[in-house]
């Protein structure tokens, strides 16, 4: 069993920086997330550094883990946030992130969303379609002020990613596709209270390679030429995140080579880079801890049945997802296959498949490894479970960041009308 870098093994018990797993197990009660400040902060720091010779903008992409404990942790480290709603602009300022190094995302921004942005100051609007544009031109001229504005691009190149998660291909729903580009430009130009800055791209996430970001990044640049030839002056591009980490021993590209690419592609513009990680964040930073309910030996397999689900971790079950899964005890080194399970009333509810794990049985803590991204903020309430506590190390301490609510906070969520009562 190969420890983590960030879930070290220490005389055989998981650890997080200076805390064993299995003393917060004991204080908080399985399931719950479990991630290492160390980590966050080591994640950004190495974008910054590998950017640090490029005028560059780190916008940590929200979406991936919202807690208001992490925003605070990557916020005292400077960074900016890409957000998709007004939920992840409120969670961003309330966390100390500055309106200006704030950039909106998102294919269906409404009216009131866009007013919202537009009364807070935000940095740049990434504009999903024309109609959308119209819209954004429509509400600052009510409002009397002026939307900085990048078209999101569509430059249809495969990410080589999961179907999912790939996001730049002419069949996808996000972007101007980059044939009409420069027609999309020069309607935001003839506009009343826009103001043309930037160039957006992203065309997919938990990239391992660095070839599809090379041929996106050239396109642009291509772009970016020929709308400055066209009269506007683009002094932005957006290079999305996309970057991935180490799921299942992939060579993932370092920071400071994927700052090259981009170094190579873009250097010459004397553009701004703005930069979205959000996986490669806070993916290995991050895991949920289960217990094992039950150990059931079926007639062709045998199934570890946790106390976690696909409601607390639905990545295996959406997208096939891969994630390591480790005993917290590590003591006990004979080995074991099993189809690892949830208690919720779906087949679906599987973390893996004839997994090979030390042999385990009712009551060991179980790892599941690399969550910190797209785990506790995809999780719901299905079958009337409780959405899993958060719990935050730094060094020796730890700290309770989103608490499990009780079963009567889950049913008075509930109205039930007067005429049923």
């Amino acid at each position: 069993m190969t420890a983590a870098k960030h879930f070290p093994y220490i005389n055989s018990h998981m650890f997080t920086e200076q805390v064993a797993i299995a003393d917060i197990a004991k204080q908080v009660k399985t399931p719950f997330y479990c991630y290492s400040q160390q980590a966050i902060e080591e994640n950004y720091l190495s974008y910054q550094q590998a950017f640090a010779k490029q005028d560059a903008l780190i916008c940590y992409a929200v979406k991936a883990n919202g807690n208001q404990a992490v925003l605070t942790t990557l916020a005292n480290l400077g960074s900016g946030a890409d957000v998709v709603s007004v939920g992840e602009i409120k969670r961003a300022l309330s966390a100390g992130i500055p309106a200006n190094k704030i950039v909106y995302s998102g294919v269906a921004k409404s009216e009131s969303e866009i007013e919202f942005a537009l009364e807070q100051d935000i940095f740049q609007f990434n504009v999903e379609s024309e109609p959308e544009l119209e819209l954004i031109s429509q509400v600052a001229s009510r409002l009397n002020t002026t939307a900085a504005i990048a078209f999101r691009i569509n430059p249809d190149v495969c990410a080589q990613t999961h179907e999912k998660i790939s996001t730049g291909k002419a069949e996808n729903k996000f972007g101007v596709p980059i044939s009409k580009a420069r027609q999309a430009y020069q309607q935001a130009a003839s506009l009343p209270a826009i103001k043309v800055q930037g160039v957006d791209v992203h065309i997919g996430s938990q990239l391992t390679q660095l070839s599809p970001f090379a041929e996106a990044f050239a396109r642009v640049a291509e772009l970016v030429t020929q709308l400055n030839e066209d009269g506007h002056t683009i002094s932005v591009v957006d290079i999305g995140g996309g970057l991935g980490i180490d799921y299942q021993g992939e060579q993932v590209p370092t920071k400071a080579e994927y700052a090259q690419v981009v170094h190579d592609a873009l250097g010459d513009l004397n553009c701004q880079i703005v930069i979205e990680p959000g996986r490669s964040l806070l993916g290995d930073a991050g895991i949920l801890v289960s217990s094992v309910v039950f150990v059931k030996h079926g007639e062709e397999r045998e199934f570890l049945m946790l106390d976690a689900g696909m409601n607390d971790l639905l990545r295996p079950s959406l997208y096939d997802a891969y994630h390591d899964i480790l005993a917290v005890d590590n003591s006990q080194t004979e080995q074991q296959a099993y189809d690892i399970v949830g208690p919720v009333c779906e087949t679906g509810d599987t973390f893996a498949k004839s997994r090979k794990i030390n042999r385990s049985e009712a009551g060991d803590l179980i790892a599941i490894m690399s969550c910190g991204a797209y785990g506790a903020v995809m999780a719901s309430n299905y079958n009337a479970r409780l959405t899993v506590p958060e719990v935050l190390v730094s060094k020796d301490n730890f700290a309770l960041i989103r608490k499990r609510p009780s079963y009567d906070d889950l049913i008075k969520q509930d109205i039930v009308p007067d005429w049923l009562a």
